[in-house]
């Protein structure tokens, strides 16, 4: 299983120099919140403050640094006609990009967009209005630094802090739309892991999701954490069935979907009641056929599209009726990157 902290540790090992760009403040209607970030080499990129032209010209002040510390100081100040109290002149052409990196064609910075720069940190204070393409009317402060040792292993101790808080989504069943699913989950900011009872049910899924094959795949719903999402997809009805009812008797899951038609809840509901004393307010919890019924597709990957949908927004529900009991939110928007 490969895992986004993996993926970090990959990336600052790729180049000698890097830059990280942060979201240092903002305020109105901005693309990513306080906290958002990417590093930056001279050949790729690594995560996103949002697109568009404010990223764009985010990349290109960053990579002007990563020249060296003195000639990314005068490239930085050159192109923009920066004064010594760090106040932009206004518009000019763009600048030059290292060997291998990213050439943007920026057009106008606009009036009123400010730029400070030293030998290993820039600031960019970012109007987002039509003068740079873009309209969301708010305004970024936008933080540029040279990353160091210490930088990089303060960034590497925060992913792993996040990555330790992520919400967990259990994928019972790897048949087709268990599959789509964990396609689709691989791409969200959660531990994926699908459970199996056949090997050859787990081949082909993503690497960033963790696979369990286990004859008795109910009792990982008793260790699974609070606050799990279930989504259970099995291709048997009978193991459903036990799975739903472990999962439901938590009664601190976050989500709990079953696959399948009207029909099949309702054989549920009678059996959970009747045969594992399941209650009321318990099979209340449950949610089936998963992606609601309103989309008349059966693919999998619509199937599965609806359902990440459905178990994103039961995750954020459940973290914010339990925040006031979890000091922890968003790591790196906690982190103090000014220090240094």
């Amino acid at each position: 299983m490969n895992s986004n902290v993996q993926s970090l540790k990959t990336f600052l090992g790729s180049a000698a120099r890097l830059a990280l760009v942060e979201v240092a403040g903002t305020k109105g209607s901005t693309p990513r919140e306080k906290g958002a970030f990417m590093l930056v080499s001279p050949a790729a990129i690594f995560g996103t403050i949002g697109g568009g032209q404010l990223e764009y010209m985010a990349i290109d002040r960053a990579r002007q640094m990563l020249i060296s510390p003195l000639e990314g100081e005068m490239a930085a100040k050159r192109p923009e006609g920066v004064l010594a109290g760090g106040t932009a002149r206004g518009s000019s052409t763009a600048a030059t990009t290292p060997p291998g990196g990213f050439a943007a064609t920026l057009p106008s910075r606009g009036r009123g967009t400010r730029i400070e720069v030293d030998e290993i940190c820039a600031t960019l204070d970012v109007p987002l209005g039509p003068e740079i393409g873009q309209c969301c009317g708010g305004r970024v402060e936008v933080l540029i630094r040279l990353v160091d040792a210490a930088l990089a292993a303060e960034l590497v101790a925060a992913a792993e802090a996040e990555e330790a808080h992520l919400p967990h989504v259990y994928i019972f069943g790897g048949g087709h739309v268990g599959q789509a699913l964990a396609s689709t989950v691989a791409l969200l900011p959660v531990h994926g892991v699908v459970i199996e009872t056949r090997a050859e049910a787990l081949e082909g899924m993503p690497e960033t999701v963790e696979t369990r094959l286990t004859p008795m795949p109910e009792a990982e719903v008793r260790a699974a954490p609070a606050g799990t999402a279930f989504a259970i997809l099995t291709h048997d009805h009978a193991l459903d069935f036990l799975i739903v009812a472990e999962a439901l008797r938590r009664g601190d899951a976050a989500y709990v979907g079953m696959i399948g038609s009207k029909t099949k809840k309702a054989t549920f509901r009678n059996w959970f009641l009747k045969s594992a004393d399941g209650t009321e307010a318990e099979f209340g919890g449950l949610v089936s056929p998963i992606g609601g019924d309103a989309v008349k597709d059966k693919r999998p990957q619509v199937i599965a599209a609806l359902a990440a949908a459905e178990i994103m927004t039961a995750l954020v529900v459940h973290r914010a009726a339990s925040s006031s009991d979890r000091p922890h939110d968003r790591v790196m928007a906690s982190l103090d990157l000014r220090r240094g």
